[in-house]
């Protein structure tokens, strides 16, 4: 897994290509607890790149969105491959999380 931050006037990009699974996601689960812990209120998952997540992956998906929610932040994620949509569709996470199809599409909404 490889990860990407980027931060612009509206919020802070982080992006993930590869799989996210119980041997990357503790790398994820630092950069977002350092973004939210910095007081970074608005944050984007790009996951266009990211092929696979795993329970471990999702979990930290969690984490983030109540840690940001206790500042009044928002957490938004777009970009899911068919494959991983079909994941938050079945655990209900398309009802839990605001994903947007496309980065640009997201960052209107900050």
């Amino acid at each position: 897994m490889e990860l990407k931050q980027e931060k612009t006037d509206k919020c802070s990009i982080v992006s993930i290509s590869g799989r996210l699974d119980t041997t990357t996601y503790s790398i994820l689960e630092k950069m977002l607890n350092e973004l939210i812990d910095g007081q970074q209120d608005k944050i984007l998952l790009e996951c266009s790149e990211m092929d696979y997540v795993s329970s471990s992956g999702l979990r930290v998906f969690l984490m983030a969105l109540k840690k940001i929610t206790q500042i009044k932040g928002r957490f938004i994620i777009c970009g899911l491959q068919e494959n991983i949509r079909e994941i938050f569709e079945i655990s209900g996470f398309t009802k839990v999380f605001e994903i947007y199809n496309t980065a640009g599409e997201a960052i209107v909404q900050f």
